[in-house]
């Protein structure tokens, strides 16, 4: 008897918290009805701004309504859920200029006294296309303006808001500023992606199904379907997940009338989702469970992730964009002369370097993407300011290593890099791995995709196996006899091996070089002189500071030298960003990869060979000059007529970070391959041979 009236109290309880909260919707409905279009202190402030302040007649440029809520307070996507509303906005434009309907990010589910809501609890945008007539005369005052209106709530109260919002706009030639298309990039990064083909739905009793069409290899985190169609689902039911193939199955509970095609958002992992549309039809049966947000981790993919990050940090030895430090650990360990002690301390130290470095790099790329952020590994090489550290970094280590100066000593009398001890090899390791992140060798790459769909706590050993990986060999000197007795004794010789040591690093200050040039305008006079200034700063500076150790000289050429260099940061952090127009690839046979361009070559019906690269990525380089831009292969793609499309990653693309996401990737280089009349493409290796392609041209 106590349980039946507990169940009852519980049902009443449940319908008088309903009833209340539809109350108050239907209440802010009628007080947004009759409130007054002026300003007033709002819970949520809007503003309306423009990725252009001179839209070109004839094009399109974009708005966004940024809203940001005060603590504690939240607002809604399009579908509320089980209370609450989207924004609204009554434009007021000037003749010849409309506006397309608003597109919403990512919103989050919030569970609030059992009732659902979609929501934003940070600050978001809402984007709208913006055209143009190409009748405006050139100067034409085109100021945008509007009444938004919309709902702000709290988990106790809710308010009807309502602002008058708008941006000054003049008819012009459309250019956009750089840090506005970053801006409004990082804005588009956090919309759903449209889903490029229908899924189906269909009721099964009081259940209803949906099956999303999303290839085996596709990265899920915590997925949740948004219901954009009204009276279609029971927002605040459970819902499950599971892979039948190359389809997710959602199941829920069915609440409504609705029929005919619907709409939906399903949230991918954290600020990524796509938009799908459903047509009534059959759902398959139910597959393999897919983990939910509070679900154990799959601990065979964790595995399997940690042991192909350690396998392929131990690979990263053997590329040419880790062996300039190597060198200066080969130098370090011949100096110790096998002395068992100090080995080990060094392989303890640079093996600590690397590991924390790792853990460092990933706890950030986590944090970035967290943050909503599209960036993937090697993020911190797509700015030029971290190019620049690194190539004055590697300039010093070329001039010590030719004994220009010495590097100054701390920690105990040991020298920060390229000397013995526990501080050098910690040095040492660290900047290995931070100098290795460009490269994505065999297994690295899918491991590093691993961490898209691992919770951060899980992620992050992966990136630790990378910078355990990197330091293996080491490990192996110092703590095998063996090997280390293998070594070459204390001798005359390695004064002379220091110094050639310093070729490999002076050809990796020299790739650096190019790299910034690359990034700071390689078409314009400012970029060249930038990079030429910055390198002869470097050494002169250096050769001061080498002469005045010398006591040759004084000190206010090294003075006056490290301000110049610090000035030379601050303009490279501050400058306009000129990168994404200057560096446009140039390539007679491929043309640059959007998704676009990527239907548009599918329509045709022939063979299209999609692949991802960076300058700073000396794999795809390789790859590039060994088999992608070779003669034979070019002409085999020639003769099939073999659509080509190179996606350039160098300055970061929040597009193609999505792409690689989509393809369980966080790096480059990544190759695909869509054969004719194929839904999905074949991801090749990581490594190309010219019979690899030539022979997937034969197999079509």
């Amino acid at each position: 008897m106590d349980d039946s009236g507990t169940g009852m109290d519980r049902g009443n309880d449940l319908f008088v918290t309903r009833l209340w909260q539809s109350v108050l919707v239907l209440l802010a409905l009628a007080l947004l009805a009759v409130s007054p279009a002026q300003a007033q202190s709002t819970h949520i402030q809007p503003k309306l701004v423009a990725e252009t302040a001179a839209p070109a007649p004839g094009g399109t440029t974009t708005l966004a309504l940024t809203m940001t809520p005060d603590k504690g307070w939240h607002g809604y996507w399009i579908n509320g859920g089980d209370a609450g509303f989207g924004l609204s906005v009554e434009w007021n434009l000037p003749e010849g200029v409309t506006v397309a309907p608003l597109r919403y990010p990512v919103p989050e589910p919030l569970i609030l006294f059992g009732m659902m809501n979609h929501v934003y609890e940070h600050p978001y945008a809402l984007l709208a296309d913006v055209e143009v007539d190409e009748s405006v005369a050139q100067g034409s005052d085109l100021t945008l303006s509007g009444v938004a209106n919309w709902l702000a709530c709290t988990d106790k109260v809710c308010v009807p808001e309502r602002s008058v919002v708008s941006v000054a706009l003049k008819a012009g030639d459309g250019a956009v500023p750089a840090a506005s298309r970053s801006r409004f990039d990082s804005w588009r990064a956090l919309l759903p992606q449209p889903l490029d083909r229908s899924g189906t739905w269909e009721r099964r009793g009081d259940m209803v199904r949906f099956a999303i069409p999303l290839p085996a290899g596709s990265a899920l985190d915590a997925p949740y379907l948004f219901a954009q169609t009204q009276n279609l689902v029971d927002y605040a039911a459970p819902q499950t997940f599971s892979r039948n193939g190359d389809f997710i199955i959602v199941e829920t509970r069915a609440k409504g009338e609705a029929s005919g095609p619907v709409a939906a958002l399903l949230k991918l992992g954290e600020g990524r989702g796509l938009s799908v549309q459903f047509e009534p039809g059959a759902v398959p049966a139910a597959g393999e469970a897919i983990a939910g947000p509070t679900d154990a981790i799959d601990l065979g993919l964790f595995w399997t992730a940690l042991g192909g990050a350690i396998l392929g940090g131990l690979i990263l030895n053997l590329m040419p964009c880790v062996f300039p430090i190597l060198s200066l650990k080969a130098l370090s360990l011949a100096r110790s002369g096998g002395d068992a002690r100090s080995a080990q301390v060094e392989a303890l130290a640079y093996t600590a370097g690397a590991i924390v470095t790792a853990l460092l790099l990933g706890a950030a790329l986590v944090a970035l993407r967290a943050a909503g952020e599209q960036v993937g590994w090697a993020f911190q090489l797509q700015h030029p300011v971290s190019v620049l550290a690194l190539l004055i970094l590697a300039i010093a280590i070329t001039l010590n290593l030719l004994g220009t100066y010495e590097l100054p000593s701390f920690g105990g009398g040991q020298a920060l890099a390229g000397k013995e001890g526990a501080a050098g090899g910690f040095w040492t390791g660290a900047l290995a791995a931070f100098v290795a992140t460009p490269c994505s060798g065999p297994l690295l790459g899918a491991a590093l995709g691993a961490t898209l769909v691992l919770p951060a706590w899980a992620a992050l050993p992966i990136f630790g196996g990378l910078g355990l990986g990197l330091a293996l060999p080491f490990l192996a000197v110092g703590f095998i006899p063996a090997l280390r007795n293998r070594l070459p004794k204390p001798g005359p010789w390695m004064d002379r091996f220091r110094k050639w040591m310093a070729l490999p690093m002076g050809l990796t200050a020299l790739a650096l070089g190019w790299l910034l040039w690359r990034q700071g305008g390689a078409s314009t006079d400012t970029g060249s002189l930038l990079v030429i200034g910055t390198i002869l700063l470097a050494v002169v500076t250096l050769y001061n500071y080498g002469a005045w150790q010398k006591r040759k000289r004084n000190g206010w050429g090294v003075a006056i030298g490290a301000m110049a260099l610090s000035m030379s940061f601050v303009i490279y952090a501050t400058a306009p960003n000129a990168i994404s127009t200057s560096t446009q690839r140039k390539l007679t046979s491929a043309s640059t990869f959007s998704p676009n361009a990527l239907a548009k070559a599918r329509a045709t019906g022939k063979p299209v060979f999609v692949y991802f690269t960076a300058d700073w990525c000396l794999s795809c380089k390789a790859n590039e000059a060994g088999a992608i831009n070779r003669a034979a292969v070019q002409t085999a793609f020639d003769k099939a007529g073999v659509v080509t499309l190179v996606g350039d990653w160098t300055n970061g693309d929040p597009v193609i970070t999505r792409t690689l996401a989509e393809h369980g990737r966080n790096s480059v280089p990544l190759y695909l391959w869509y054969a004719p009349g194929t839904a999905q493409p074949e991801i090749l290796p990581q490594i190309l041979t010219p019979g690899m392609l030539t022979d997937k041209v034969k197999a079509k």
